[in-house]
């Protein structure tokens, strides 16, 4: 193995994120390990020794994109807690937990969310009234998306 192939080897360590590798092939062996800060990598050959090649300088990562706008001047949004699946109602039978103009409290559930298929009820956490459901029935939701809007009361 040359230098050229060891360079190759780091650069996709690089890219996929890859803290160790190892490779052993006949009588070569190679090691290669990168540091977690970002650091050089480290190369341990056969007899023992060990080569650190210093990191590249960083690029910055490119700026966010903005954020969505708050919601409606005294609107407040029910966010999902976890990642999973949204269900409006307990079964497919069942008619949703709420709909726009239900009025809700503090300890109502408005919907479920399945995570690792345990059924997770979701409640307001505030007393007011549903203005806008923002996610479809069944569809997977992210933690912290916005699942309903609220008109505080």
């Amino acid at each position: 193995m040359d230098l050229k192939d060891i360079k190759a080897i780091i650069d996709l360590m690089k890219k996929n994120s890859v803290t160790e590798f190892e490779l052993e092939k006949d009588d070569f062996k190679i090691r290669l390990k990168r540091g977690t800060n970002g650091g050089g990598t480290a190369i341990t050959s056969e007899d023992g020794s060990v080569t650190t090649y210093a990191a590249p300088a960083t690029v910055p990562a490119p700026a966010p994109a903005a954020a969505p706008p708050p919601p409606a001047s005294n609107e407040v949004e029910i966010k999902s807690p976890m990642i999973g699946t949204f269900y409006r109602a307990p079964s497919p039978e069942s008619a949703p937990y709420i709909e726009v103009g239900s009025e809700v409290g503090p300890e109502t559930v408005v919907c479920i969310i399945e995570a690792m298929k345990v059924m997770n009820e979701i409640k307001a956490e505030a007393k007011g009234v549903i203005t806008q459901v923002m996610v479809e029935n069944t569809k997977p939701v992210e933690f912290g998306q916005a699942l309903f809007k609220i008109r505080p009361s």
